[in-house]
């Protein structure tokens, strides 16, 4: 496909990557990049990448460059990010494209400055960084441009972000750096400490989304899963139901809801108000887990609904703020590198 113009967004994630070109999706890979240890080389990125976790010998090293939203291994972020730039780059007739990459809210100088350097590192030519939380709400299609005040969760992998916005601004906000993957962990915690069977973070994934919720269900199903005895260290097969991982996931999700509500509190009542009319917007790949806008809507008082593709919101609304009448809105309230 070529691309005439140059401009991307990017969602950078703890668990995956997304590159968007207008209203297209031009990419999704995870976050990985396997390492071949002696020659400190990239040996697979992406989905192959991630495949390779737990299996291979100790010359190769799977490494995750983000943790919790934030750049934790500089070099491996460029040689992905500029993997993954190279393989939507071939309509590009000279230099590197304009990005708009989403950064989460409330990190600090020094974690904004090694994104936009790893950016330009792997061969941008500008970038632009823009607020997770703004980039979301662009992609959802809320009327954050008017002075109507809209709310939005973004449950990701690695951070939960809560914001109340209006007139392309952050009016009031608050970053966790818990997401899906503490979900994850909680689920480890609970086969541990309930069942003594130990189970990797892939095995609780699959868990979370086969029969996971945030709430007791009228149909509690049930998976079989195999783990390795705690004792013996032997394999073990456990069954668990969705009423136990409703139990495993009760503090993590009390955690999400308590942030969600802090965010209200220090919202000014008309924006308030506001809320109560439109609800409470979910996205990000957690926000798919079964009942969490009902958890919210009782916990908060306000009804919480899931946004059209709310995996891909964010990509999208980045790539949206660079077409230039937002771009001109935004531009503002964009933080500096």
């Amino acid at each position: 496909m070529a691309l005439f113009s140059r401009d991307l967004g990017i969602d950078l994630g703890t668990q995956f990557t997304r590159i968007a070109f207008g209203e297209s999706v031009l990419t999704e890979e995870p976050t990985v990049v396997a390492i071949a240890v002696n020659e400190a080389k990239a040996v697979e990125i992406g989905q192959q990448a991630a495949d390779m976790e737990g299996r291979v010998p100790d010359t190769i090293e799977v490494v995750r460059p983000l943790q919790n939203g934030v750049i934790a291994d500089y070099e491996i972020a460029v040689i992905l990010l500029e993997a993954l730039l190279r393989n939507v780059r071939s309509g590009f007739v000279l230099g590197g494209p304009t990005v708009a990459i989403s950064i989460p809210e409330g990190i600090t100088s020094v974690e904004r400055r090694a994104v936009h350097e790893a950016v330009m590192e792997a061969g941008a030519r500008e970038a632009i960084l823009i607020p997770q939380p703004l980039a979301a709400a662009l992609g959802s299609d809320l009327p954050i441009g008017t002075p109507v005040g809209s709310m939005l969760l973004s449950l990701g992998a690695g951070t939960t972000q809560v914001a109340v916005l209006a007139m392309y601004g952050i009016v009031t906000s608050e970053t966790l750096r818990e997401g899906g993957d503490t979900l994850d962990e909680a689920i480890v915690s609970y086969t541990r400490r309930k069942y003594g069977v130990i189970i990797g973070s892939r095995v609780a994934e699959e868990i979370k989304i086969k029969i996971g919720a945030a709430i007791p269900q009228e149909q509690s199903d049930s998976i079989d899963i195999q783990g390795q005895d705690q004792v013996s260290g032997l394999p073990r097969p456990i069954s668990l139901t969705t009423d136990e991982v409703v139990e495993a996931l009760e503090e993590p999700l009390k955690r999400i809801a308590e942030t969600a509500r802090r965010v209200l509190e220090k919202t000014p009542p008309e924006l308030v108000s506001d809320i109560i009319d439109h609800g409470l917007a979910l996205c990000g790949g957690g926000a798919l887990l079964r009942g969490i806008d009902k958890l919210l809507t009782r916990e908060l008082g306000i009804p919480a609904y899931l946004v059209e593709q709310p995996r891909h919101t964010t990509v999208l609304g980045a790539a949206r703020a660079l077409t230039p009448s937002v771009r001109a809105a935004i531009g503002r309230n964009l933080p500096s590198a």
